[in-house]
């Protein structure tokens, strides 16, 4: 797999994830912990598609 076409995929997951966070935080039974879960994930991500743009020589996701 190329770096390029894993960044997509990483970005994909990233959105997925943004979805499931927001969908989460309107829900009225929503769990903290499951709130906190997918910050992380995000945030790792996020962290990982950065490290990975900044290497390949990009600019960053927001």
């Amino acid at each position: 797999m190329s770096l390029q076409s894993h960044l997509v995929e990483l970005e994909k997951k990233h959105q997925a994830l943004e979805k499931a966070l927001h969908e989460a935080q309107i829900r009225p039974s929503s769990d903290d912990r499951e709130v906190a879960e997918l910050k992380r994930k995000k945030l790792q991500l996020k962290d990982e598609i950065s490290r990975l743009q900044q290497a390949n020589g990009k600019a960053t996701v927001h």
